[in-house]
């Protein structure tokens, strides 16, 4: 099997292709998988900047003069929310593999010609958010799966924070509060996506969303004091039924300016599951605990699963934050295996956050029409397709 580093493009130089946490700076880890041959951006001084910075072969002022001039194998679409449909369907009929940041789309015609054009031309799809591939998130999905809370009844999952403009966000905040973006699709996706990869398809979903203030002020970076004029809802909570009485509730919201609890807690017949944010486990929290009606025999009490592979699995995905999307797409490619982080995941992810608005303006529940193949790990189960 042919292992060589994938010649990779950047579409897209802003925060999550260059910052610390990002995708260039942490490719360093992987060189025995990727090489990064080009960057390209619509502002072609920001891709010149970025070429300059990380040392980089090539820049360009489109992904079409990208995709024509550079010999690459897969492309990371880190263009803005409105733009990963046509931006990824463009590198697809190129015939390069693709890592998209999420959403994957923002219609269910885009998602379904994603798919398609992924599919037929037998190129790997990788979506982003990265959590279900996280070492806690996989352990917490086996401990589900085994039964080691019993049979799950509800979960509660926090994706929300306070948006751009609560933070001294380093560029122009303004489209994450347009129409076509907003924090559903921006932070709920994270939630949504957690809780389908660790109890498996929803097949309902119900929500309420509205827009909390029509302005929003910029409160520090260099855009502070800017008044925003807010178009999408900023404020949605949803519920989702998983049938046989099983249900979540997960937000998507620019009104979280602080909270303290897990991010994602999962209740069961026989005990509850909570994964901490990666905030809490920095001030000292445990990434996961576990609590057991039968800790010891006849008492209950809270389990914090230690293991050496869990610890080193869970130091590595701290070393290439941002970039393990791009390591999971290389094994992937390189094993021929079905991504964790598929498309079809990241398409009924999709169709919730469409249907949760849907809801909120019928006022009633909506059911939910796509699957996804339900698996903990690449290839390793073969789920509900």
């Amino acid at each position: 099997m042919d292992r060589r580093p994938l010649k990779l493009g950047i579409l897209g130089t802003g925060m999550i292709a260059t910052y610390s946490y990002g995708v260039i700076p942490n490719l360093r880890h992987i060189p025995e998988k990727v090489e990064v041959v080009a960057v390209a951006d619509t502002v072609f001084e920001r891709a010149q900047a970025t070429q300059r910075q990380f040392n980089l072969p090539e820049a360009y002022g489109s992904l079409e003069e990208m995709l024509e001039k550079s010999d690459l194998d897969a492309v990371v679409n880190l263009t803005p929310i409105p733009f990963h449909g046509t931006t990824s369907l463009k590198i697809l009929e190129a015939g390069k593999h693709v890592v998209s940041e999420k959403p994957l789309a923002t219609t269910m015609e885009e998602a379904d010609a994603l798919i398609e054009a992924a599919s037929s031309r037998g190129l790997t799809f990788v979506c982003s958010p990265p959590d279900m591939i996280l070492p806690y998130y996989h352990e917490a999905r086996r401990l589900i799966d085994d039964g080691t809370i019993g049979r799950v009844a509800f979960a509660r999952v926090r994706s929300s924070h306070g948006g751009p403009a609560a933070t001294s966000w380093p560029l122009d905040p303004t489209w994450f509060y347009q129409k076509g973006s907003g924090p559903l699709f921006d932070m709920g996706v994270y939630g949504i996506h957690e809780i389908t990869g660790l109890l498996g398809p929803a097949k309902r979903v119900v929500a309420f969303s509205g827009i909390t203030e029509p302005t929003r002020t910029v409160r520090g970076g260099p855009f502070k004091g800017k008044e925003i004029e807010v178009t999408a809802d900023d404020n949605t909570l949803l519920m989702l039924d998983f049938g046989e009485s099983k249900f979540a509730v997960v937000d998507g919201t620019f009104n979280v300016n602080g909270a303290k609890g897990p991010k994602v807690e999962v209740f069961g017949r026989e005990g509850t599951i909570n994964i901490n944010d990666i905030r809490a486990v920095r001030a000292g929290a445990p990434p996961m605990e576990v609590y057991r009606n039968d800790a010891v025999p006849g008492i209950g009490g809270w389990i914090v699963p230690e293991s050496w592979a869990l610890t080193m699995a869970q130091e590595r995905a701290e070393q290439l934050q941002r970039a393990i999307i791009v390591d999971h797409l290389v094994d992937c490619v390189w094993e021929q295996k079905q991504p964790v982080l598929s498309a079809e995941h990241a398409r009924h992810a999709l169709e919730i956050m469409i249907k949760a608005m849907e809801s909120a303006r019928l006022g009633q529940a909506v059911e939910l029409t796509t699957q996804f193949w339900d698996q903990p790990a690449c290839g390793r189960r073969s789920g509900n397709l």
